[in-house]
């Protein structure tokens, strides 16, 4: 049987994420009524909460809107936290908004390096230093409702009963840029603040076809097995 995506189980559009000396929460702002979600700066851990820790004159956290959580992604010892930091609204797809990512932004959760050796500490130095490439990465595109791993023709074979899954169980992994990254997240079974990913381009233009003008929409999606993009007409 399918597992269906629970009432009320749409991604959340918009968060404010708080960063405490011992944790980050991320808190849905776009008013549905869903928990948020605390994750460990020691070692990345993660866990849905009643409600925002009470802030004092000590503890001061710096507060940020966000678009989405890319994901958590595991080094040697620590693990970084990767969310949308900006995005635009590039058109639409299927009636749905489609969004380019235009900034990234990691958050070590690294804690624990402090207890580990010189030599893991030199390595997850050495690692965590490509991270700022990967906040710099081109071409990424998302939809809060929309399947863009698949092309129309492919979403349409598969039918009605597939929109009933969470939008990343719909997804193929093939063209899922931050499939690994969504690995804990899936773990906890956090539907809601599951985004998809892929890179590659959008284009959504218009063309005359005879005396017909039509709406065209040009997905091309990088494949995480290869290098190229694989282009599809939708």
């Amino acid at each position: 049987m399918m597992e269906r995506a629970e009432s009320g189980q749409k991604l959340y559009t918009r968060l404010r994420l708080w960063e405490f000396p011992d944790q980050y929460v991320i808190e849905p702002t776009d008013g549905s009524a869903g928990a948020p979600l605390a994750i460990s700066r020691k070692d990345g851990s993660m866990s849905l909460i009643d409600q925002v820790p009470h802030c004092s004159s000590v503890r001061v956290p710096k507060i940020q809107t966000i678009f989405g959580v890319v994901g958590l992604l595991k080094l040697v010892v620590g693990s970084y936290l990767i969310v949308i930091k900006d995005r635009e609204c590039v058109g639409s797809y299927m009636g749905n908004q489609i969004f380019k990512v235009t900034s990234l932004k990691v958050f070590p959760c690294d804690h624990s390096l402090k207890s580990t050796t010189t030599e893991q500490k030199k390595v997850e130095s050495e690692f965590s230093a490509l991270l700022s490439v990967a906040e710099k990465t081109p071409g990424l595109y998302f939809s809060y409702e929309a399947n863009l791993t698949l092309s129309a023709q492919r979403l349409h074979d598969l039918g009605d009963e597939s929109k009933l899954l969470p939008l990343w169980r719909q997804a193929e992994p093939r063209f899922l840029w931050n499939n690994y990254m969504m690995e804990v997240l899936i773990d906890n079974k956090l539907d809601p603040y599951l985004l998809p990913v892929i890179q590659g381009s959008f284009q959504n233009f218009q063309a005359a076809i005879g005396k017909e003008i039509v709406e065209v929409t040009l997905i091309a999606r990088r494949c995480t097995r290869r290098n190229g993009y694989k282009p599809s007409i939708c």
